[in-house]
């Protein structure tokens, strides 16, 4: 029986949105694994649009929801329409969307808060601890959903694991082509372009969560 996965965009591009590769290779590795998928992003105004090519921001108003139809190619909803009880696990890819549009990390650090609607759903995924993955900088949101105690990887950054861990999350240094299990809450992370050079590397890591993501999905059948 295929498993439906839910996965949150935030926008499209490293700087102000979704990591392409991020998603496209997570997108990649469920349709290879013969995984439904359902891609969701807030519809709400980006913080800001970066100008990819010379990493100046742009004076223009971007929506995350139409922005991440790109990536989706148009197969994309609100997030507020997302409900739980119709898929069996969760994707976050990176990008500095989910630390700019999925909350104000980039900005609050560890004071920072989700988006309403991305927090309702992730922790209604957590309270019935069905499996979720979190990739790149996505894991600084553990805490906020899983509450203190979470463990999580982002990496090696020294700055946003320190951030993780005043939010009340346990850090665990990780290899880009290695994955963190915390195994009582079904939660699997890995630090893909936190640490990633290139786009192998981090579809070693990522290719690794989904599979475990899945894998997650199968234990009760």
């Amino acid at each position: 029986m295929k498993k439906k996965v839910a996965v949150i965009l935030s926008g499209c591009g490293v700087y102000d949105g979704a990591e392409i590769h991020e998603s496209v290779i997570t997108l990649l590795r469920l349709d290879q694994r013969g995984a439904e998928v359902q891609c969701f992003a807030p519809n709400i105004a980006q913080k800001h649009v970066i100008n990819h090519l010379t990493g100046e921001e742009m004076p223009e108003s971007r929506n995350v929801l139409v922005e991440s139809a790109r990536i989706a190619r148009g197969q994309v909803q609100d997030v507020r329409d997302a409900k739980v009880e119709d898929f069996d696990a969760l994707i976050v890819p990176g990008g500095f969307g989910a630390a700019k549009n999925l909350s104000d990390f980039a900005e609050k650090g560890p004071d920072c808060a989700v988006n309403p609607d991305v927090l309702a759903l992730a922790e209604a995924f957590a309270a019935t601890c069905k499996p979720v993955g979190l990739m790149c900088i996505s894991p600084a949101l553990a805490a906020k959903i899983y509450g203190p105690g979470v463990v999580c990887t982002i990496g090696t950054d020294a700055d946003t694991a320190g951030a993780v861990v005043k939010m009340g999350g346990t850090h665990e240094e990780c290899d880009v082509h290695d994955i963190v299990e915390d195994v009582q809450r079904k939660l699997v992370t890995t630090p893909a372009y936190m640490t990633a050079q290139s786009i192998s590397d981090a579809a070693g890591g990522i290719y690794k969560l989904v599979d475990r993501v899945l894998e997650l999905t199968h234990e009760n059948d």
